[in-house]
């Protein structure tokens, strides 16, 4: 885990561009990305050469060749500063750009249009060292300071919409429980938050797996999958995807809604997924096979759509998307949610409130679970109310538990919880009931309730609205008030006793 020892060496990092001329976010962790990678291809060198010298063999296909020694951060992070700027810029630099891939790591195809902007040899000089100053020997650090990285886009404006909280992306991913076997994709992939989560999930609960070569070629080439149009982000999310120990993802550049992606259609087992809001297509750069599902300009709505194209029958996904895909009245959004119901099985709803994204968006959002089946299968859904995701829904977003706190509540969320703790928290709670709900298929008819479920005869009824308060009943207690005529003679009594004292004080002065 991250210290705040570390968490303090970034934070100065960061400083330390932005007084020095580099202020942009994303440049900033561009740039820190490049010199990560030139770290990490020493790293990955060494050992090879470790392994070598080990079994007493010559090293094949190394990063660097015998003349490239001065390319090595080992070598040139004790240059001068002057030397050393030279260096990483004219050599360096470049070379890392002419990998295309050799160093076994989909980051090395996303160099094409890479630029090295550090402007100083100071500042180069001093970033470097501050990075070679922090112990990143363990690789779950390595990723665990990527993510913190990561985290200040979301805190510096209009940047955030690229990532997704990390807890909402970790619930999603229990929600789905990914399997060894499973071919994972995230289609609007970003900085790669919802890959990496998920490969962290089959770490934890499927230790064995890595054991075993065919699932270990499995995982490092086969599994997961994402795409994005934006190469910084790409470049960002492939090092994420490295710095986490996954090999070689196929992490692509396209546009994920457009023609000519047929490759990519009934290809997957798990789709995990936060799609671009509040954007819209043109008909003709649309992909035919989407507007056959859902025809609309809308990618919210367009998103959906490729999802269940992009799903192997019998795949899983589960997706974020904005509260007007639940209960719009255009014939899109209807259409949409009627082929979920009646063409596939919609597992579940969960409302999150609007806070969830702050502060970098307001908008109200669910999470969307569903099952490729193109047979039906929809008999209920599971509906979730959340009402707090364990920080403050306001703009400053700060722990509302301890961590002391936070491992009680996951502890006893399975014996009904603490319902103090619960209040701040409902993730828990979710993820309890809803395998609760998956194992037995029982229960959770008390629409009072914030965990409810609702028969497909009433969604259909509704017209496919999957809002849920169209659902939820809420109790009302009656409450009997006086009549204003008592009110009116007890405040007539009350202001006659306070004259009278006000009298005696008055006599007694």
């Amino acid at each position: 885990m991250i210290t705040g020892a570390i968490k303090n060496q970034v934070d100065q990092i960061w400083n330390t561009f932005w007084s020095g001329g580099v202020s942009n976010p994303l440049s900033v962790i561009e740039q820190i990305t490049y010199l990560l990678f030139a770290k990490r291809l020493d790293e990955l060198h060494t050992a090879k050469e470790k392994q070598a010298n080990l079994l007493g063999e010559t090293l094949d296909n190394p990063i660097f060749e015998p003349q490239q020694s001065d390319l090595r951060w080992s070598r040139f992070k004790d240059f001068d500063p002057e030397r050393k700027f030279t260096v990483f810029k004219d050599q360096v630099f470049p070379f890392i750009k002419s990998l295309n891939g050799r160093a076994g790591s989909a980051y090395t195809r996303f160099m094409k249009d890479a630029v090295f902007i550090i402007p100083t040899p100071a500042l180069l000089d001093k970033v470097t060292n501050m990075i070679d100053a922090i112990p990143m020997h363990d690789r779950d650090t390595k990723g665990d300071l990527y993510e913190y990285m990561l985290s200040k886009i979301a805190t510096a404006g209009q940047n955030g919409q690229f990532r997704t909280p990390r807890h909402i992306i970790k619930l999603m991913v229990e929600l789905t429980a990914p399997t060894p076997k499973d071919i994972i994709c995230d289609p609007a992939c970003g900085t790669c938050g919802y890959l990496v989560a998920a490969a962290e999930y089959l770490e934890q609960h499927h230790k064995s797996m890595l054991l075993d070569e065919t699932l270990k070629e499995h995982f490092h080439h086969h599994m997961f999958h994402g795409a994005d149009f934006d190469s910084s982000m790409l470049r960002i999310g492939a090092m994420n995807m490295t710095l986490h120990g996954i090999d070689n993802p196929s992490i692509e550049n396209r546009d994920s809604l457009s023609e000519d992606h047929s490759l990519h259609r009934n290809a997957y087992t798990l789709i995990l997924a936060n799609p671009p809001f509040k954007g819209s297509l043109d008909f003709d750069g649309t992909a035919k096979d989407l507007l056959q599902v859902c025809k609309t300009k809308k990618t919210e709505l367009l998103f959906i759509s490729l999802f269940l194209q992009q799903l192997k029958p019998g795949g899983r996904c589960a997706c974020i998307v904005p509260d007007g895909v639940l209960f719009g009245s255009s014939n899109a959004h209807r259409q949409l949610r009627q082929t979920l119901v009646e063409q596939h099985q919609l597992n579940a709803v969960i409302s999150m409130p609007s806070g969830v994204f702050k502060p970098y968006a307001g908008v109200s959002t669910a999470i969307l679970i569903f099952t490729r089946t193109d047979s039906s299968g929809t008999d209920r859904v599971w509906f979730y109310d959340m009402h707090a995701d364990g920080l403050s829904l306001d703009d400053k977003r700060e722990p509302l538990l301890t961590p002391e706190q936070q491992q009680e509540l996951i502890r006893h969320s399975r014996e009904g919880g603490n319902p103090a703790l619960h209040a701040r928290n409902n993730i828990p709670d979710i993820i309890a009931r809803y395998e609760q709900w998956q194992a037995t298929q029982q229960g959770f008819e008390d629409k009072k309730q914030q965990a409810f479920v609702v028969s497909k005869a009433d969604i259909v009824a509704n017209k496919y609205d999957l809002s849920i308060n169209r659902y939820r009943e809420i109790e009302y207690q009656q409450v009997e008030y006086e009549s204003p005529l008592v009110i009116l003679e007890r405040l007539e009594a009350l202001e006659a006793e306070i004259l009278e004292d006000l009298r005696v004080l008055r006599g007694m002065v």
